[in-house]
């Protein structure tokens, strides 16, 4: 093991932290899970510095972080939703982007060969806005609970990026699939 594993490490213990976060929204442990949460915010801008900064990458590092970003989202947007405070269909549409991106990568990997795994950006504000929804519903419950208004607006700005975003992944690895299929005959 040496420093260049550090950014992975940091990715995994950013994974353990998935369980507590649950824990802490499943027991409405709001101030905890806010705290959590900002713990694996900060990890996760960490893990990027390190890599970037000292040159630290690798395919590893590349799969674990955003796993550890989806963990995280997923596990918090589904405990809200156990919770009542977000819609089951917005859950649903978060999943439905994530499996369709997912089905697709593995699919473009399984027939055409291996692909740069680097988001789109229109993928980092999808999760941006979706760590803001799961934020501004913490701080809700903790402190504000007259923020109805702006959690709907939250919800329907994440709405917007999921289909954007999901729609922006289905066309830019199809056209390149097609391309390479082209490409072949």
């Amino acid at each position: 093991m040496s420093l260049s594993d550090l950014p992975n490490l940091i990715s995994i213990l950013r994974i353990t932290l998935v369980g507590p976060v649950v824990w802490a929204l499943a027991t409405q442990q709001f101030m905890l899970a806010l705290l959590l949460f900002a713990v694996a915010g900060v990890s996760d801008g960490l893990d990027g510095f390190l890599a970037k900064h000292f040159h630290w990458e690798s395919r590893l590092g590349s799969i674990l972080d955003p796993i550890a970003d989806k963990l995280l989202l997923l596990a918090s947007f589904a405990t809200l939703t156990w919770l009542g405070l977000l819609p089951l269909w917005l859950l649903w549409l978060v999943v439905a982007r994530d499996l369709i991106i997912i089905s697709g990568g593995l699919a473009y990997h399984y027939y055409l060969g291996e692909f740069d795994l680097s988001p789109l950006w229109s993928s980092k504000i999808n999760t941006t806005l979706q760590i803001a929804l799961v934020l501004l519903v913490m701080i809700q419950q903790q402190w504000f609970q007259g923020l109805d208004k702006l959690v709907t607006i939250g919800i329907w700005l994440v709405v917007a990026s999921v289909i954007n975003s999901g729609t922006e992944y289905v066309v830019v690895w199809g056209t390149r699939a097609w391309k390479q299929i082209k490409g072949k005959s």
